[in-house]
């Protein structure tokens, strides 16, 4: 690999292991363990094996480590770990590093898995979690102390779009010596500059826009060699939440598009939020490419782009919301993101609907709130289709 190979070049070919045949595309290193040529050779293996001396699938994997080096690359890490899903990245990047009396400071804005490990699986085992408001630095600063380990949000929240400034709370939290942890999904890998912002630790879910294409489970935890090797790895091969090679080989082959993809669905983002801010049936358009987004200047300087993602907010709350969803003719209803289909999502009923009321309301997830993450349709087709939905939702009968 050249030092300065440009991200696109990178993500087509960092981290290649050819194999003997000197394949082309990257080899499925599919099993699950690996022979030895001798009892001492299996005994040396375990004692100390180099970054290409394999032991187990659960420990390593050839077709893993090329995505991991790869996506490391991308995000301008020292080291990965790749693992099973999205959500065993979080709750092992935050698991492997925390113990009993540690403290954590949040932002409240969080998927609602993710308000899962922090309120009830790292309470649960003597962590104590500390909620702020993320898009305020005077609250981090309030809650962020000597004993504080880790600091964790999304740069982008789930799904009212919210910006946290990475820099300023990275700032903020070095000074306490906590490592700040972004779980960075929304603003994918082409937009992120999360490590030279400031982040120690950078989380994806490849199931998301690295795949793009729905196909697959995976995440990532990105950072120092150390963290990676010395505090994760331990924690992520006895518990087995790794990654499998067939699905690191999905992710390999989605890298290699994701630019492409991700801008393109970028660019459609900003027209139908642009086309749908001050539509009489919206309370709200929410997008972070919008000059009307309350963090739209932080928006420019931390990403450069708004993302693929946009929420709307129905007037007529639930019934609305309903009622539109099941109008829409191109994008399909489900709790994915990422994805070359454009996908709806009624938050309040699906990814947050354990959330209480209360909890919702504080975090701005209404009865009428609608996620849209952006495919690759044609965006003058999904335009029209979703003014189309919103006029047939204001004519349904439930709409009140």
């Amino acid at each position: 690999m050249s030092d300065d190979w440009h991200p696109r070049t990178r993500a087509v070919h960092t981290g290649t292991r050819r194999s003997q045949y000197g394949e082309v595309s990257e080899a499925i290193f599919l099993t699950q363990g690996f022979v030895y040529d001798s009892a001492e050779h299996a005994e040396a293996r375990f004692e100390a094996s180099g970054p290409d001396e394999f032991i187990y699938a659960r420990y390593g994997n050839p077709t893993v480590a090329m995505f991991e080096d790869r996506i490391a690359s991308l995000e301008g890490a020292e080291d990965g770990f790749a693992t099973a899903s999205g959500m065993a990245a979080v709750s092992g990047a935050l698991m492997s590093m925390l113990r009993a009396g540690d403290h954590v400071v949040a932002a409240r804005a969080l998927f609602g898995s993710c308000l899962y490990v922090l309120e009830e699986v790292l309470t649960r085992y003597g962590v104590e979690v500390t909620f702020v408001d993320g898009t305020d630095l005077e609250q981090w600063k309030a809650a962020i102390e000597p004993r504080t380990k880790a600091i964790f949000f999304e740069s982008v929240s789930n799904p009212t779009l919210q910006v946290v400034d990475i820099e300023g709370v990275a700032k903020l939290a070095h000074e306490h010596g906590a490592l700040v942890l972004v779980d960075n999904v929304f603003a994918t890998p082409v937009y992120s500059r999360a490590i030279a912002q400031g982040a120690d630790v950078v989380i994806y879910s490849a199931t998301k826009h690295i795949d793009g294409q729905g196909r697959a489970l995976g995440g990532v935890i990105l950072g120092t060699r150390d963290f990676i090797r010395k505090t994760v790895e331990p924690f992520m091969k006895h518990t087995g939440g790794s990654m499998s090679p067939f699905n690191a080989w999905i992710m390999l082959k989605g890298l290699e598009t994701m630019a492409l993809r991700v801008r393109a669905q970028t660019a459609a983002a900003l027209e139908l939020a642009e086309a749908l801010e001050g539509h009489a049936a919206l309370a709200r358009v929410i997008y972070p490419g919008l000059a009307s987004h309350p963090q739209a200047d932080l928006v420019q300087a931390q990403m450069g782009a708004g993302g693929t993602v946009l929420s709307i907010d129905l007037r007529g709350g639930k019934a609305a919301a309903f009622a539109f969803l099941n109008a829409v003719r191109i994008g399909v209803i489900s709790n994915n993101l990422g994805d070359a289909k454009t996908i709806l999502t009624h938050p309040a009923t699906t990814t947050h609907q354990r959330l209480p009321r209360d909890q919702k309301d504080a975090l701005g997830i209404t009865p009428g709130l609608v996620r849209i993450s952006v495919g690759l349709e044609d965006a003058g087709d999904l335009k029209a289709d979703l003014i189309a939905a919103l006029a047939q939702a204001q004519c349904d009968p439930t709409f009140d």
